[in-house]
């Protein structure tokens, strides 16, 4: 599907969102330029009032009040993940055209700009710290992981590259669903690696891959694997974040294909998480599928232990996430450009 279906304009020098997807975003708090998107997620919100941070802070030490979430891909993804909470019922293009994107600085710079007016509606808020405030005016961490799939930016190297060399950057994160491994071998062979990398793993075989992904390439099961496979190669912090759905995707009898999966992947960490019913994701799925956090305890030890690699590092109760690190291949928990910082 080309770049003119419904939610994409590429009549002017950059692909636009089309005036009535733009306007639904900005009443949901998104900003927006040209094909990019950026958000204050909830922690970073609360971190402004000192009410609690991130479970990434609590994990590996990441500054929530200064963390940017954007995409530089906000309308395109190639799956339709039961889960999603963002709006992908907008999403329809399948490719951005290489010549029709903007470049990576006129993407950070406008975007920062955006997050700047989302900021700036907090410093009224009789609660707020101030110096957070301004703090996080100048982002330290980036998350590339907001709406839509940002491995489908052509230029998503020379952006980590941009990213890396501004001067008050000090790590990098990039989530991607595994659909575009090519872009994964160009980030290595570019020397274009985040900081943190991130597979989405929502299903530990063909059917429950279809099921709860609902992909749009028919090889998304084949390209994901390949994706999986890398990580153990890959000379960077790696992660499988695994979404949790009852009914879905937790059984006790599908421990032992993820166990055996995450082996295959190597990676330093895995994240454990029960689905969330927020945003969107309540059109699809109900309040019930979400897991307590004594279950996901419960597949997160079991996982542990049936990889024999993993032992649970951490928690986050409040977000019903577990953390394993990787024994056999340690990589230490806490990011080095954090050390002496909030």
């Amino acid at each position: 599907m080309s770049c003119s279906g419904e939610t994409m304009e590429v009549s002017s020098e950059f692909i636009q969102i089309k005036p009535m997807i733009l306007n639904q975003l900005k009443k949901a708090k998104y900003g927006v330029s040209d094909h990019g998107t950026v958000e204050l997620c909830h922690w970073t919100k609360k971190s402004f009032r000192n009410e609690g941070d991130c479970y990434k802070h609590k994990f590996y030490g990441i500054s929530t009040h200064r963390c940017m979430e954007f995409s530089p891909a906000g309308m395109f993804c190639e799956n339709r993940c039961v889960y999603c909470w963002r709006p992908m019922e907008f999403y329809s293009a399948m490719k951005m055209p290489p010549d029709k994107v903007a470049p990576p600085d006129v993407i950070v710079t406008n975007l920062i700009g955006e997050r700047r007016k989302l900021i700036m509606g907090h410093y009224g808020d009789s609660r707020k710290d101030e110096k957070k405030l301004d703090e996080s005016l100048l982002p330290n961490h980036y998350a590339i992981s907001l709406s839509g799939e940002p491995t489908m930016y052509p230029q998503l190297p020379q952006l980590i590259k941009y990213l890396k060399k501004l001067p008050t950057t000090k790590s990098v994160f990039l989530v991607t669903n595994g659909q575009e491994p090519d872009m994964l071998q160009r980030l290595h062979d570019e020397d274009a690696l985040p900081t943190q990398l991130y597979l989405s793993t929502n299903a530990p075989n063909y059917e429950i891959f279809q099921l709860v992904n609902r992909p749009k390439y028919e090889d998304a099961w084949e390209r994901w694997n390949t994706s999986l496979e890398m990580l153990s190669k890959l000379d960077t912090r790696t992660v499988l974040r695994i979404t949790l759905i009852r009914n879905y995707n937790c059984s006790d009898e599908l421990i032992p294909e993820y166990a055996e999966m995450i082996r295959r992947s190597n990676v330093h960490f895995i994240e454990a998480k029960s689905y969330m019913h927020v945003g969107r994701s309540t059109n699809r799925l109900e309040h019930s599928d979400m897991l307590e956090m004594s279950e996901v305890r419960y597949f997160s030890l079991e996982l542990a232990k049936q990889s024999k690699i993993f032992s649970i590092m951490d928690e986050s109760e409040i977000s019903r996430i577990l953390v394993l690190q990787n024994q056999k291949r340690f990589m230490d928990r806490w990011i080095a450009a954090y050390a002496n910082t909030n």
